[in-house]
């Protein structure tokens, strides 16, 4: 399924405010509109939708990413820690993952995270390892949680 297909990912979001689901579906454009070759991986966790963007199908080569939650989206960087961030406004205390909270298009900072974006992807590549069949621009929904402590 391509970037058109929205089915799945709409209907994961559907319980979420309108505002939330108007800044997911925007960030979701601006990333494949970057990056049309990339794999858009879609989880229905327990407490937030995530969404990745990887140049394969699997979650551990994810360069970007969005998690919608209840009040705001987070736009992150799987492995943030290994990207420069010169004007320091990533977020996270964790190993490796960094983001920042979004509630609506101006609230992100678009040629800031096009650099960061940039940087993310090339760190994604340059991780790689040779595959048996390559897939590229693909929506790919990989888990469905059948318990929900979020909107439902």
């Amino acid at each position: 399924m391509p970037k058109e297909a929205t089915a799945d990912l709409i209907k994961f979001i559907i319980p979420y405010p309108d505002s939330v689901k108007i800044a997911a579906l925007w960030l979701r454009s601006f990333i494949w509109d970057l990056y049309p070759q990339a794999n858009e991986l879609i989880y229905d966790n327990y407490n937030a939708v995530a969404v990745g963007w990887s140049p394969t199908d699997k979650a551990g080569d994810v360069f970007c990413s969005i998690a919608i939650f209840n009040t705001h989206v987070n736009f992150g960087f799987n492995r943030g820690v290994e990207i420069p961030d010169p004007q320091k406004i990533l977020l996270g205390n964790g190993s490796l993952y960094r983001h920042i909270r979004v509630k609506d298009r101006e609230d992100f900072p678009e040629e800031y995270m096009k650099q960061l974006m940039l940087a993310a992807y090339e760190n994604s590549l340059s991780r790689l390892k040779p595959v048996k069949k390559e897939i590229m621009g693909q929506t790919i929904v990989k888990s469905i949680s059948p318990v929900k402590k979020r909107p439902v």
